[in-house]
């Protein structure tokens, strides 16, 4: 158990090190379908980790929770100050409610990263599919802020 715990120490050192060059751990709000908090935490320049909390407001109201991996094309639109990535990727969601649902989400977006502060706002359009308890086809969409923690 000692071993286990200084590896588990010793990793998140090694990884704050290494996300703190890169763009780091963001949290803040998603407004639309659904609202709720948001985070983003950057595995490279290019790859990173989302996920929310939120609430569905859709027909019968639900915690909505997902996780997405995603990639980042920084040079597809160009701004003159600050950057402006497109990014998209998959992950999952769970929508708790009387009939839970289980799905994979596509989400496609892009994110305005300010030149000197550590702030972005972004945009983001998410086919979805349920695949539990039945298939079902959806979208999600929403704005939302974040704080990046450097």
């Amino acid at each position: 158990m000692k071993i286990f715990r200084s590896v588990i120490v010793f990793l998140l050192f090694s990884a704050s090190s290494i996300f703190a060059q890169v763009g780091g751990f963001g949290a803040g709000i998603i407004v639309g379908e659904p609202t709720g908090l948001s985070a983003k935490l950057f595995l490279s320049k290019d790859h990173a980790i989302d996920a929310a909390v939120a609430w569905s407001f859709k027909k019968e109201a639900a915690l909505h929770i997902h996780a997405d991996y995603l990639y980042h094309d920084n040079d597809f639109l160009k701004v003159r100050s600050g950057r402006l990535p497109v990014y998209f990727g998959i992950g999952g969601r769970i929508k708790l409610q009387e009939k839970s649902r289980i799905g994979v989400r596509v989400p496609v977006g892009m994110a305005y990263e300010f030149p000197k502060a550590p702030f972005d706002i972004f945009l983001e359009i998410v086919p979805l599919l349920d695949i539990v308890p039945d298939t079902h086809f959806d979208f999600n969409s929403a704005i939302g802020v974040r704080y990046y923690f450097k």
